[in-house]
């Protein structure tokens, strides 16, 4: 079955990425919209050089913003991705190759990192596989706020494409702390408002399971510096989701 695709790209001040991101998918899609939540940088006028769709809707959450972004879509079957990602050839062939032979309900596909200016292909981080195809009538975004995930309802079928999205995180290190920052946040008022707790055993060992598994287990040390660097910020931001999470706690008792 031939079938019309929609690109679906949800951004918050991403002028040092989105124009990437849609020069990679131009000659893939029949639709091509932008789900802006009020950039104040140049991302606006990127976007609308580029002619693709640009609508702005206030953020409520990742899952939120990108079940909204679905109603925006021109047609059902669905490609997303975030700003700092774009598609490899190989993946832009095999999404082609799926358009002209749509067989299943969800297609996975990897993603490969750069962080810093290195590809990190261990630490948890590759092949870090995703679903992001998908015929939008068979499922919806899920998970827990900011680590979202496409969610297929029960009986669908999905299948595996090859190639790489190309995710382009972070530049710098303070990037990353300042991302980590923001989405501990958001992890830790998730939480709370799921009723789940973090006791002071969970605190403490968590973080050192999170460092041992990305930097032993998953070979992070292969991954050289930026190897480390990502085990050790991974693991202290799970410490901090689970420090603010008590600290919400103490805030409502008091």
């Amino acid at each position: 079955m031939d079938i019309k695709l929609s690109v679906v790209i949800i951004t918050f001040n991403e002028e040092r990425n989105i124009a990437r991101c849609i020069d990679s998918v131009k000659d893939i899609a029949d639709d091509i919209v932008v789900i802006d939540s009020f950039s104040t940088d140049k991302t606006e006028e990127i976007c609308r050089s580029k002619n693709v769709r640009f609508i702005q809707h206030n953020f409520e959450g990742h899952i939120e913003q990108k079940n909204w972004a679905i109603s925006q879509a021109q047609f059902p079957h669905i490609l997303s991705l975030d700003a700092d990602e774009a598609l490899d050839e190989t993946l832009k062939k095999s999404i082609l190759a799926v358009k002209n032979n749509w067989q299943h309900d969800g297609y996975n596909m990897n993603r490969l990192t750069n962080y810093c200016g290195k590809w990190i292909r261990h630490s948890s981080w590759y092949p870090d596989t995703k679903l992001r195809l998908w015929d939008s009538r068979k499922g919806k975004w899920g998970g827990t706020n900011p680590h979202d995930k496409y969610e297929l309802e029960n009986g669908t079928s999905e299948s595996f494409l090859k190639g790489d999205i190309l995710h382009y995180s972070y530049y710098s290190l303070k990037d990353h702390l300042d991302q980590v920052n923001k989405f501990t946040d958001i992890a830790a008022l998730a939480y709370f408002n799921k009723g789940k707790k973090a006791s002071l055993i969970k605190l403490l060992i968590s973080p050192c399971v999170k460092f041992f598994k990305m930097y032993i287990i998953k070979f992070g040390f292969l991954d050289g510096f930026e190897g480390f660097l990502i085990a050790r910020i991974s693991s202290h931001a799970v410490f901090l989701k689970y420090g603010k999470l008590r600290q919400l706690y103490k805030a409502k008792k008091n």
